[in-house]
């Protein structure tokens, strides 16, 4: 982080080119640039702002940034120079690139698809092997899916990030949870689940089905919203100006991910016997979506806590229904059973993955409306 203490005293009236000492300290990120654009979101990144651009004799960081491209030299002829023919294989590995990550979202979805066709079609041990197959699949198809395309973690990214785990929680709770959480209100339950609707501990297919579909949604309105952000920036003639623009379309990325998560529930419904609205899996959804999109920009911190959060509320739902069987302790469970009597199972994940999201919206509105947010990582250093 650049000390601005020391760039004011480099901006002072006294100094003859207060630029050139803003210069030396950013060269590397001025000669790596290959537009003024990129030179402005460094800037911000390292927490210079248009005021402190006014220090400079300079309207705003984008002007700045203007005259620091402009002074670093550049050598044209490198940057056409070269060899021609690779242009056409470069070229065409590119549209292969972009087809694979096309299409490539959609696999974890017909996958999921495939391995409830095929418990519907298996009894017995061979359903629980059909139901490990497919839960193998699905894995390692959407591992696959999220390795690359605008929801692709930055290598960087990688080892911070960590919330695999507490998302795995978060959907074995939008399968099993309700079910468990009902059972356990009316006393049981009295054996494990069977892969059913109808056992004795019951299942709910119908939200890893949309989920996992709206996978390829999720990673072609991401890829809208950082083309968006990008085009806005192309446009923007300050910091202030770009976040007030890329703020609406973060909130139409959301809701065109949310309309499209809520007709995947509505068609998925008649072929799993279910409810055509489900509003668990649209806050599900969101909170999935809003945490990946803010996870992929290099802001990890917030994401993890709210989905460990999150998943911990979940599972404390029918943890207190069954502490409350304990001698004296029939109150732990009295606010959940109060909640399921009024609202239903579902109430629980609404309220706890739907204040999850809005919180991470919130976040997001304030962090992902930063030039800075939509650098790429090699230029933020």
């Amino acid at each position: 982080m650049t000390d601005l203490s020391e760039l004011d005293r480099g901006a002072a009236p006294g100094a003859a080119d207060p630029v050139k000492v803003l210069l030396h300290r950013h060269r590397e990120l001025c000669e790596r640039a290959v537009d003024p654009l990129e030179i402005a979101a460094g800037l911000e990144a390292h927490g210079i702002t248009d005021r402190t651009a006014a220090r400079f004799r300079h309207r705003d960081v984008f002007s700045l940034a203007e005259e620091l491209y402009a002074r670093v030299p550049r050598d044209a002829d490198a940057a056409t120079d070269g060899p021609a023919a690779p242009d056409a294989p470069a070229r065409e590995g590119g549209g292969r690139r972009s087809v694979t990550v096309l299409l490539l979202p959609l696999l974890p979805g017909a996958l999921c698809a495939a391995s409830l066709i095929a418990l519907t079609r298996t009894h017995g041990q061979t359903r629980l092997y059909a139901a490990a197959a497919g839960v193998l699949a699905v894995a390692l198809a959407l591992r696959a899916a999220l390795r690359r395309g605008p929801l692709a973690l930055p290598e960087h990214l990688a080892s911070r990030s960590a919330t695999g785990s507490w998302t795995c929680w978060l959907l074995a709770y939008a399968v099993l949870g309700d079910g468990l959480l009902r059972t356990a209100i009316a006393g049981g339950p009295d054996g494990l689940p069977d892969g059913t609707a109808g056992g004795d501990w019951p299942l709910s297919l119908a939200p890893l089905l949309a989920l996992t579909l709206a996978v390829a949604p999720a990673t072609w309105t991401a890829g809208l919203f950082l083309t968006h952000a990008r085009r806005k920036l192309a446009t923007s003639r300050g910091l202030e100006d770009f976040a007030a623009s890329v703020r609406p379309v973060l909130l139409g990325a959301v809701a065109l991910f949310l309309g499209t998560v809520a007709a995947l529930v509505a068609l998925c419904a008649p072929f799993l016997d279910t409810e055509p609205v489900s509003p668990a899996v649209l806050a599900l959804g969101a909170l999935l979506f809003v945490a990946r999109l803010l996870t992929v920009h290099g802001f990890t911190h917030a994401p993890r806590v709210i989905l460990v959060l999150t998943a911990a509320a979940l599972v404390l739902a029918p943890a207190t229904v069954f502490a409350a069987r304990l001698p004296g302790c029939g109150a732990l469970g009295a606010p959940v059973e109060a909640l399921t009597a009024a609202w239903g199972p579902t109430a629980v994940p609404v309220l706890t993955c739907g204040a999850g999201a809005l919180t991470l919206l919130v976040h997001a509105s304030r962090t992902l409306t930063r030039a800075s947010a939509h650098l790429r990582p090699e230029q933020a250093r």
